[in-house]
């Protein structure tokens, strides 16, 4: 997808820039604070990003189109291989990469690992050090010169995503390196993803966040039933969503139900919470776990959540 520049198109720059990085460097939270709202998930545990999340960001001079991926790892298991080969993928058909490093990991093996594939890909690259606010700014400009003498980028940027401090400066320096042309998404575009797709990541988010370490990485979820309801007279209209979450063993579905049904409650309510305000609407979600031993390594399973 990689854009020539188009002498028509005067000033307004466009581009797919791809968002690559370590696990948990927080890719997906400097996503979307550059988007200015949230449209990725986010999870502290490494591999919450399964899929490549488009997001559209349209400003009067330039549009990016955000190409957010799962982190560069050594993969293990059929999962694990398709994440690097969906940010692989991303990363070949940007115009431009952003690589995104946790500042506080430094430049150790695994971060120069990942430079030097971003670098043999000959994409134009910003690199963000991100996560500057949990570290003593001392330490910032050593890191900078030992990037800089390792790898060619244009800029590399100091950032917090989850503050928002220069996250205005990463987007200057990414537009810098945006080829001349037209929109290619019209203006009111934030994602190219489905309310369907939407919907499994909001509630698999909540997995993440109200369930065990081990449940995370050996759940799924998938949108069963997505359709609005005839509201009753003098109601506003209802999206009825019903949803299954899919886990590998029989041992982990009591965990993710708890006691009397609780912590499914609580995932509920928290993903209906989320989905209405992205929606911006009534929704009435129905849940359902599910057993489906070696899910994560059945190809038609993974084409059905989408990874």
């Amino acid at each position: 997808m990689n854009l020539d520049a188009d002498p028509g198109a005067g000033d307004h720059r466009v581009g797919f820039i791809a968002v690559v990085g370590r696990p948990n460097a927080g890719k997906s939270t400097l996503f979307n604070a550059m988007m200015g709202l949230k449209v990725a998930i986010v999870s502290p545990k490494p591999e919450t990003t399964r899929n490549r999340i488009v997001g559209v960001k349209t400003e009067t001079d330039a549009q990016f189109v955000f190409l957010d991926t799962p982190g560069l790892h050594d993969p293990k298991g059929a999962l694990s291989r398709r994440l690097v080969q969906t940010a692989r993928t991303a990363l070949s058909e940007a115009t431009v990469a952003l690589l995104v490093v946790d500042c506080r990991a430094g430049t150790g093996q695994p971060e120069r690992d990942v430079a030097a594939m971003v670098g043999r890909s000959g994409t134009p690259t910003v690199v963000a050090l991100n996560k500057m606010d949990m570290v003593r700014r001392s330490r910032l400009l050593p890191l900078m010169e030992t990037l800089g003498a390792t790898f060619a980028a244009s800029e590399i940027v100091p950032v917090s995503a989850r503050t928002g401090e220069n996250v205005a400066t990463v987007l200057g320096a990414l537009r810098k390196l945006l080829p001349a042309g037209p929109r290619l998404y019209p203006e009111d575009t934030l994602t190219d993803q489905t309310e369907r797709f939407i919907t499994q990541e909001m509630i698999r988010e909540k997995v993440f966040e109200l369930t065990h370490a081990e449940i995370p990485y050996a759940s799924a979820v998938l949108t069963e039933e997505f359709r609005e309801r005839e509201p009753r007279p003098g109601s506003a209209p209802v999206l009825y969503i019903e949803a299954t979450i899919l886990v590998a063993r029989p041992s982990h579905k009591p965990i993710l139900i708890g006691k009397g049904g609780q912590r499914l409650k609580e995932i509920g309510q928290q993903a209906r919470e989320e989905l209405e305000r992205f929606f911006d609407r009534r929704i009435f979600l129905q849940l359902h776990v599910k057993v489906e031993k070696g899910w994560d390594a059945n190809p038609a399973v993974l084409r059905r959540v989408g990874v």
